[in-house]
């Protein structure tokens, strides 16, 4: 499964969604980052993510980027880096 981190983080999301029941809304409205933002990071239309919003939507989701990218989605063996 070699995925770029764009399409790692679009995955992240989209799992993250539908494992709490939020809708892209949703996450919008806690992380603060806005919605147009969010559906362009899940349709892999950003080419290059900054860490701040990373943390943003890891907040969103009530939490820690530790959290977050604690996921076999961002293990280096997974990631065309």
């Amino acid at each position: 499964m070699n995925n770029n981190v764009n399409h790692a983080l679009a995955l992240r999301i989209t799992e993250l969604l539908r494992q709490k029941g939020m809708t892209r809304y949703r996450l919008a409205m806690n992380s603060g980052v806005n919605h147009s933002t969010l559906k362009n990071i899940i349709h892999e239309t950003v080419k290059d993510n900054l860490l701040s919003t990373t943390i943003l939507i890891a907040r969103g989701f009530d939490m820690s980027i530790s959290e977050f990218l604690d996921s076999p989605l961002f293990s280096e063996e997974n990631l065309n880096l």
